[in-house]
């Protein structure tokens, strides 16, 4: 399996194998055992998505399923289920729950 690499884009330890595209859109999480919250999203790649957490007290453990949906949309969008691979002092990267 090749990674995707953008030149000069990606750090050498970068462990990403999806390519990155910049989204910005409202999407609804619900955490089995801390609720329900809406965030935003940073980026989306065919891997999954990182969502940012502004002032919410959100704080899952990696490795959590959560579903997540997408708001805003003229049809209520599919809830996907997900997992939390990644945690940074901004948010966390989710990944698509294998099915």
């Amino acid at each position: 399996m090749q990674k995707a690499v953008s030149a000069g884009t990606m750090a050498e330890n970068d462990r990403r194998i999806h390519s990155r595209t910049a989204m910005s859109a409202k999407v609804k999480v619900i955490h089995e055992s801390l609720g329900e919250f809406v965030f935003s999203t940073r980026d989306i790649s065919d891997g999954g998505v990182f969502i940012v957490i502004d002032t919410e007290p959100f704080e899952p453990t990696i490795g959590d399923k959560i579903q997540v949906q997408v708001q805003g949309l003229p049809v209520p969008a599919p809830v996907l289920e997900m997992v939390i691979v990644r945690k940074t002092i901004d948010g966390y990267g989710l990944q698509f729950a294998d099915e």
